[in-house]
């Protein structure tokens, strides 16, 4: 075999190998991983669907907890999961920052929340970080990449994909409006807000909420209509909104509605969507039920968020930019 030969030969091996390399899949089930980013060491929690075993590269979402929370509480919490198993997506935990340990953290979002906010920490680069991670251990569908989570969670799910336009298809935030002061996304988003008018925590009208038990600070929500407007306007959105029939609840969510209003079309095929619920207080609808009931006020499953949400986010792809 000539020189030339065995170049080819070696190249053509090493190809083979990092191909192989790159398709080998996570193991079905959950996983925990760490990485450190600015200094700090960081964690995220993976789900990884049942589909998973067959190395295909499957789509992402990142599911923020809210401001005290941490991963395992919203993992358990939002029953995402479920879904996630269901439909065959990557369902992705990060934790945040400050707290004692695992407990109490936040996320920089922009004007919310606690130290990570006053400490400006890179919640968006970390967050960047973990997809990057995560697709060194396994074939993710970079196309098809999404963000939700609650309260200070989805503030940063609304920060990320506002400064991650590039990388992010859809967002859906639960029960927090977005709080970025500087809005300047470089492409449109497909956008989803899940809010209930009675949240007593964060205001769907905006203003100072309660203090927050053992900080004794209080947090100034932006209302749901500015941040949607932001959007709206971002997107190139048709300035009627189309409302659905109202959803009623039953059972245990008796008196609960659930309204879905509709702006499209916008740019790029992009849509924004409110869900605009009565009744239930600051909770992810559909997850566990009467969790910290004097905190987050009444429970309810008027509809399911994880549902909702992904058949949103299934319809939108991230194209080139």
């Amino acid at each position: 075999m000539t020189s030339s030969h065995w170049v080819r030969f070696l190249l053509w091996a090493i190809l083979l190998f990092v191909a192989g390399y790159a398709a080998a899949a996570l193991k079905p089930g959950d996983h925990e991983f760490s990485l450190t980013h600015k200094a700090i060491k960081r964690s995220y929690l993976v789900r990884m669907p049942p589909r998973a075993s067959a190395n295909a590269p499957l789509p992402v979402v990142l599911n923020f907890h809210g401001g005290g929370g941490n991963a395992k509480t919203q993992k358990w919490y939002s029953r995402m999961d479920e879904t996630a198993d269901r439909e065959g997506f990557i369902a992705v935990y990060p934790n945040g920052t400050g707290g004692f340990g695992d407990r109490l953290l936040t996320w920089n979002a922009g004007n919310c929340c606690g130290e990570a906010a006053l400490n400006r920490v890179d919640d968006v680069g970390f967050a960047l970080a973990v997809l990057d991670d995560l697709a060194r251990r396994t074939p993710v569908d970079s196309t098809r990449i999404y963000a939700t989570g609650l309260s200070n969670g989805s503030m940063m799910a609304y920060r990320f994909a506002a400064e991650a336009s590039d990388r992010v298809a859809a967002v859906a935030g639960v029960a927090g409006a977005m709080t970025l002061p500087d809005f300047a996304p470089k492409l449109p988003v497909a956008v989803m807000h899940i809010h209930s008018v009675d949240d007593q925590r964060a205001l769907y009208d905006g203003g100072l909420g309660p203090v927050f038990p053992m900080a004794n600070t209080r947090v100034f929500h932006a209302s749901v209509s500015s941040m949607l407007t932001k959007w709206l306007d971002h997107n190139r959105c048709s300035a009627q909104g189309e409302a659905a029939i109202p959803i009623a609840g039953s059972s245990a969510d008796e008196g609960h509605t659930a309204t879905r209003y509709t702006w499209r079309p916008c740019r790029e095929g992009t849509e924004v969507v409110l869900w605009k619920l009565t009744g239930p207080g600051h909770v992810w609808p559909g997850g566990q039920r009467d969790f910290l009931p004097l905190l987050l006020g009444t429970s309810s499953a008027v509809i399911d968020a994880n549902r909702e949400m992904w058949r949103f986010f299934s319809r939108f792809r991230r194209g080139p930019g």
